[in-house]
């Protein structure tokens, strides 16, 4: 039993301590696929659409029933006296239609009705793709926000710290500290806020996928965005207009509203079907003995409309303005594919323009924190110079994962327009991620930005440029261990910045 109950312990802690998988775009989607309602809703219309091709089918096949009749019947007359006879018959009719044109256009209408259908769950499936990914990003985009506002935090909680020790042995002023205290306060407000959009995003992508969501995969560091291929413009418009899923359904809907106008034309011909019954009976009304009779009939049966008070002609004109209305909605649907193909389009050129910029931000920002800490150090730059220059960084570095994941769904926002978003430019984004490095929580867990170096002259200051490293520091001054330059937090999607 000790044996056993080792054994358990140990295998529970093996379980415990064991990494937990973190979730990544692709396995989103899939969870999605197999779980989400307005994809199982789209699915179920199509089958149901489905079953329109048998219907119309069966129009044009033989259609045979069956009936039969038990009777009993009294006879009352001034010459007999009254009596009471039983009857019996019954008999199988068929109909076969030769020539029933309206019958053949509903058919053709069922077909073009299902292909329509495949194209809206294609559409579903597309739909599903974006949302999937919406969210998936704006989780990410939720947890960078949140990771680099506690990373200002910690950073301004030490500049806070230092302001406070140089007040109090008189080498900086009340307003450093007091504008320490400002931006700190103000930074955890913003804390407070980014927690609660994260809980948002996460609770949005954990509902799309219905099952809770805990780590999710990351966007690798320094990954290269690329642009749309062909790089043309004119070649993504042309293309939404002519294989946009949307377009393609207001084509076939077009079709149907003219197979229909030809269906109520088809009221004009005649209409031939072959009949044909089989009968048997059974009558004693007339003897004691009864009465049997068989019957067979087969023949072709022919209807021709004369005339319908104009009926047929008033159908026809209203399918033809239903179809003028189907054309007129084809005509909207390819506009709107080109806008929504060329606004696509300039969104991920632009934000792939943004990201560079914002690159290049993010280092000239890098280097304007350094200049700053300087000169904080040599005394030619004051504390809210740091703690703006900090903020600028960080804003920065937030900016930048926030515009790679718009140009990532700019980019499968144009492939929707065309119709050719699948799983496969999802698995190719999905490659592009990799295992969070540190989980954000509520723990606040992360990198630890370091305090600013004291200003020049202060307790714990570096010692200026000719100095000897460890000079004593101004008299009646109570020494301070250095502080360590900043460490920068590193930003998801985006480079790891280290000093």
């Amino acid at each position: 039993m000790t044996v056993r109950l080792k054994t358990l312990a140990a295998l529970v802690a093996l379980a415990a301590g064991a990494p937990a998988f973190a979730l990544d775009l692709l396995e989103a989607y899939r969870d999605a696929l197999a779980s989400d309602p307005q994809l199982a809703s789209a699915r179920s219309q199509l089958q149901a659409i489905r079953e329109r091709v048998p219907q119309a089918r069966a129009a044009l096949l033989p259609q045979v029933s069956a009936t039969a009749a038990v009777m009993r019947q009294d006879f009352d007359t001034n010459l007999a006296p009254a009596r009471q006879f039983n009857s019996q018959s019954y008999g199988i009719q068929l109909s076969y239609p030769l020539l029933r044109k309206p019958y053949n256009e509903v058919l053709e209408q069922s077909k073009l009705q299902v292909t329509a259908g495949e194209a809206q769950l294609l559409q579903a499936e597309q739909d599903l793709i974006l949302r999937v990914s919406q969210a998936y990003f704006d989780l990410l985009a939720a947890q960078d926000n949140l990771e680099t506002i506690r990373a200002q935090k910690r950073a301004i909680s030490e500049q806070l710290a230092s302001a406070k020790r140089n007040f109090e042995v008189g080498t900086a002023t009340i307003t450093d500290q007091q504008e320490a205290q400002a931006r700190f306060d103000l930074t955890s407000a913003q804390e407070i806020a980014a927690q609660n959009d994260l809980a948002v995003r996460r609770a949005a992508l954990a509902q799309l996928i219905a099952r809770p969501v805990g780590d999710v995969n990351e966007l690798r560091p320094g990954v290269t965005l690329e642009g749309p291929q062909p790089a043309g413009e004119s070649d993504w418009v042309q293309s939404a207009r002519d294989n946009n899923l949307l377009v393609q359904q207001q084509r076939l809907a077009a079709d149907v509203a003219q197979r229909e106008i030809e269906r109520r034309r088809a009221a004009y011909y005649p209409s031939i079907d072959l009949v044909g019954n089989v009968g048997h009976g059974r009558n004693s009304a007339f003897n004691l003995i009864g009465v049997r009779t068989d019957s067979a009939a087969i023949g072709v049966q022919l209807s021709v409309p004369l005339y319908t008070g104009g009926l047929i002609q008033a159908s026809v004109r209203e399918a033809t303005a239903l179809l003028d209305r189907s054309l007129s909605d084809l005509e909207s649907s390819r506009r709107l594919a080109e806008q929504n193909a060329r606004q696509a389009y300039l969104g991920l050129n632009s934000g792939l323009a943004q990201v560079g910029a914002l690159e290049a931000a993010e280092r000239s920002s890098r280097l304007a924190l350094d200049s700053n800490v300087l000169g904080y150090q040599v005394g030619v730059r004051i504390n809210i110079d740091v703690l703006n220059a900090q903020q600028q960084l960080f804003a920065t570095q937030s900016q930048l994962a926030r515009a790679r994941y718009d140009a990532l769904l700019s980019g499968l926002t144009l492939k929707s327009t065309t119709g050719i978003l699948s799983e496969t430019d999802l698995a190719r984004i999905n490659a592009l991620l990799v295992p969070p490095r540190a989980s954000t929580g509520d723990s606040g867990a992360g990198t630890t930005a370091q305090a600013l170096p004291a200003p020049q002259g202060a307790p714990g200051a570096t010692p200026p440029q000719g100095a000897a490293p460890g000079a004593a520091p101004a008299s009646g001054a109570k020494a301070n261990p250095p502080a360590p330059a900043p460490n920068m937090p590193r930003q998801r999607g985006g480079r790891v910045l280290k000093r």
